[in-house]
């Protein structure tokens, strides 16, 4: 094994972990700084969610946004910006109004999903390529409306990264790629080991490796306990990285970690098998990166 890997820190998510740990960053500056961590332990990629600074939970807040990535954008370390298009996607079914969903519902538009992206314009976005059961709770991307977001993604000049949850989600980022909703050469990221989802095992990532365009790079992540295994695996198969809060709260059994030391696992293990990730730079010129603006 002699390629450098991409890592991406993926900083804090959406879900329910800031009770959990007193590491998960909440507000803006927090997130920044914990992105700003990241990069200076080895990661090439930020990928950022935003927080309510009040309750921890979700938000879709533009404003928050902006001021994380300008918070990143006014330091002096380098790194990757890579923002969430996924947000307003849970479906909470209720037996009462199975038509409208329960509590806790939150559904977007694909144009209210994409309006951080295109008010800020980072480098990458995300774009989950597909419904999936999640939980006990269903995750909402149907096909007409991945088109339209897709769409808005190619629009802006942002890269996206075809999140898929499942094999079938493959398929359907596959024929985004083909209907031409995709520029350049695709970027794929297997999202493992989520219920009930795609497993996180060598079996499935080949499987997902092996059906994506020649021309395409990838990435896999496993949550929980399988971060850092599915970290070791991906690349040994000759894909790419992605570690941080958003997966994981654990450094080893029953301590919690920083996205700084769990991407330092990260680079260890790698120098361990003799490569070191890919700096910021490399990583742009890697994927085709338009200049942050």
């Amino acid at each position: 094994m002699n390629r450098k890997p991409i890592i991406t820190a993926a900083v804090t998510g959406a879900g329910g972990t800031t009770s959990k740990s007193q590491h998960v960053p909440v507000t803006p500056k927090e997130i920044a700084e914990s992105s700003i961590e990241a990069a200076k332990a080895g990661a090439a990629i930020a990928h950022i969610h935003v927080r309510d600074p009040k309750t921890g939970g979700i938000s879709h807040d533009v404003n928050l946004f902006r001021e994380v990535v300008e918070r990143i954008r006014e330091h002096e370390t380098d790194v990757v910006i890579n923002i969430t298009s996924g947000g307003g996607g849970d479906f909470i079914p209720s037996l009462e109004t199975p038509d409208k969903g329960g509590p806790g519902t939150d559904i977007q538009t694909p144009a209210e999903r994409h309006e951080p992206v295109g008010e800020l314009l980072p480098e990458l976005c995300t774009l989950d390529c597909g419904s999936v059961n999640f939980g006990d709770d269903v995750y909402l991307g149907p096909a007409s409306w991945l088109r339209e977001q897709a769409k808005l993604i190619q629009e802006s000049g942002v890269k996206p990264e075809l999140e898929c949850f499942d094999t079938g989600h493959v398929r359907l980022a596959n024929q985004l790629v083909k209907e031409g909703f995709i520029d350049g050469d695709p970027m794929y990221q297997f999202c493992l080991g989520i219920p009930w989802g795609a497993e996180a095992d060598a079996e499935t990532m080949i499987y997902m490796r092996d059906h994506i365009p020649e021309n395409a790079t990838w990435s896999a992540f496993g949550i929980g306990r399988m971060q850092i295994p599915t970290a070791v695996q991906s690349a040994l198969l000759g894909g790419n990285v992605r570690v941080g809060l958003e997966d994981n709260l654990y450094l080893e059994k029953g301590v919690l970690g920083t996205n700084a030391q769990l991407v330092d696992k990260a680079v260890n293990l790698l120098g361990g098998m003799g490569v070191e990730p890919m700096t910021p730079q490399e990583a742009r010129e890697t994927l085709s990166l338009k200049t942050p603006r």
